[in-house]
């Protein structure tokens, strides 16, 4: 579908937004901007979820700890066996990282989540009767697991509010110029401000869909983005036929 006519959907759904990006927003500017990024790319992505599969709070965990660096397709691949084998933070924590291995192999940086994973099962074990706690601080003294995990683990099962910051929404949150910040925790504390917090478990899997279907990271598809009137892509290279038009060639003199 052509982005105006993606745009023109999103618009009769009653999404609008009144002028094009200013350079200079207010603050209730940029958090009516914001609503209106979310609810166009809520119309155009109704299904947006969490792409992990999993049963339990520990099943989440653990996937969501195996996902670092690996794509989420590859992680639902290798857990229904490693789920049949280790069906409880017990199981885990009565092996060894050797008997996790191979069942992760694929991941990528398997020994590292293999030894997190045993070793914040015997803290679950030992601490936490086996159960997966739902504070982000809590999860965050787990080992192997940091802010990111923490938060996605507590926004799908109604823990702590969170805005969890992965390398899709750190991407998007900048181009669309939500943010300046490098830091992740920076970058989810202005997403906090410029969203309501009933808000924020939604706006994140938004961002992290559009920026895997549409906002990728080399070259993201504006033409077919159903916000692209509303952001400024901040570090985003202009097409050779954009860059042409904003810039005009002079024309080359008559030889003599």
């Amino acid at each position: 579908m052509a982005m105006s006519q993606r745009v023109v959907l999103g618009l009769l759904a009653g999404v609008t937004y009144n002028g094009a990006v200013p350079g200079r927003e207010t603050v209730a500017e940029k958090r009516k901007r914001a609503l209106t990024v979310m609810d166009r790319l809520a119309a155009d992505m109704p299904d947006a979820r969490i792409e992990l599969d999993y049963r339990t709070p520990l099943e989440l965990l653990v996937a969501v700890m195996l996902s670092a660096q690996c794509t989420d397709k590859r992680v639902n691949i290798v857990t229904p066996a490693l789920f049949q084998r280790f069906p409880s933070a017990q199981t885990y924590a009565e092996a060894e990282p050797s008997d996790v291995e191979p069942f992760i192999r694929t991941c990528g940086l398997y020994r590292a989540k293999a030894k997190n994973i045993v070793a914040a099962a015997r803290t679950l074990v030992a601490e936490h009767a086996g159960q997966v706690p739902l504070k982000r601080d809590t999860l965050e003294k787990l080992p192997g697991v940091g802010r990111k995990t923490a938060g996605v683990v507590c926004i799908h099962l109604g823990g702590d509010d969170a805005f969890p910051v992965d390398t899709h929404v750190k991407r998007l949150a900048y181009r669309l110029g939500f943010t300046t910040k490098e830091d992740p925790d920076k970058v989810e504390a202005d997403m906090q401000a410029v969203l309501p917090s009933e808000r924020w478990t939604l706006g994140h899997q938004l961002l992290v869909w559009h920026g895997r279907r549409t906002c990728f990271a080399r070259s993201p598809d504006c033409a077919r983005c159903v916000v692209a009137d509303l952001c400024p892509k901040k570090g985003v290279k202009a097409a050779p036929a954009e860059a042409a038009t904003e810039k005009p060639t002079r024309p080359a003199r008559a030889k003599s």
